[in-house]
């Protein structure tokens, strides 16, 4: 196989230089794991991850024999089908990984980890990789029922949502990591590293966020439950309230109410004075602390 058509046929044009295959104008990233190297980079304006396809069967690289250690099973639930596809790629190029399935929504998978519980109570995989804004169902709560399912279950949300609301409601529901898809290649393998090595990886872009988060929180007037948990809120506040718990935007908060915009706008600033909080971040801590989500 020529080098042109090797590129061509992983849906990527080869640099221009003959035998270079990476060049600075292609932005690649070289990596070796396990038994196989490969080759990435960021597609202009597009967040998807291209595969370069496998060095090694070219014989361009020598790498080290796959570890010995069985590989770790890993699900992705991915609904933007060209990144799932790029994952798929990626995961499949990568060493101490086995892709088990790939799914474009959470419902297949929660049918399917329900059956494997129903038969066995050990978990049929290591490792889910989820995205938070599925349709049906979205990550949050998969990955609540995931973890009541098979509380050793590693699940990590890899999202464009970087909300505090939306990080600490996957937190809360259970999620071993966090990772952005804004991150560059080079960051989202290395926290793929850490998987393998059982840490709990999390985006640096979060890391703020997260302290920030818990600064709040711990600041919050209200963490006793001697008071009344809803403070008198009417039903649609809380419907509000939930839907920020949820990481809705205000815009899909109103969608999913029938309410414009403005009255989202004014139920959550009836919501923060009842509460007495100042941020989403510090509504969604109290409406988890007391059971409101």
């Amino acid at each position: 196989m020529s080098p042109g058509r090797g590129w061509k046929a992983c849906g990527v044009e080869p640099p221009p230089s003959a035998r270079g295959w990476i060049s600075t104008a292609h932005r690649a990233v070289v990596r070796a794991s396990g038994s196989t190297t490969f080759v990435t980079r960021r597609q202009p304006h597009d967040d998807v991850l291209v595969m370069a396809g496998d060095l090694r069967q070219r014989g361009e690289m020598n790498v080290a024999n796959a570890p010995a250690t069985p590989p770790l099973r890993l699900v992705t639930v991915e609904d933007d089908p060209r990144y799932r596809q790029s994952l798929t790629l990626l995961i499949r190029s990568l060493g101490g990984f086995h892709l088990a399935a790939s799914y474009s929504s959470a419902v297949p998978l929660l049918e399917a980890a329900r059956k494997a519980r129903s038969l066995d109570p050990a978990a049929p995989w290591d490792v889910v990789l989820t995205d938070i804004g599925l349709p049906g169902v979205d990550g949050v709560a998969a990955t609540r029922e995931l973890k009541s399912l098979f509380p050793a279950l590693r699940v990590v949300a890899l999202t464009a949502f970087e909300e505090p609301a939306t990080v600490l409601a996957a937190i809360c529901a259970g999620a071993d990591g966090y990772l952005l898809k804004s991150a560059s290649n080079d960051e989202l393998l290395n926290q793929l590293d850490l998987i393998l090595h059982h840490s709990a990886p999390l985006s640096a872009a979060l890391a703020g966020t997260l302290m920030r988060i818990v600064r709040e929180s711990q600041s919050a007037p209200f963490g006793t439950r001697l008071l009344p948990r809803d403070l008198g809120l009417t039903a649609r506040q809380l419907h509000v309230l939930r839907g920020l718990v949820e990481g809705l935007s205000y815009r899909e908060i109103g969608e999913r109410l029938e309410i414009s915009l403005d009255t989202v706008r004014s139920h959550i600033r009836q919501i923060y004075s009842a509460l007495q909080v100042h941020s989403v971040a510090e509504a969604v801590g109290y409406a988890l602390r007391h059971g409101l989500a």
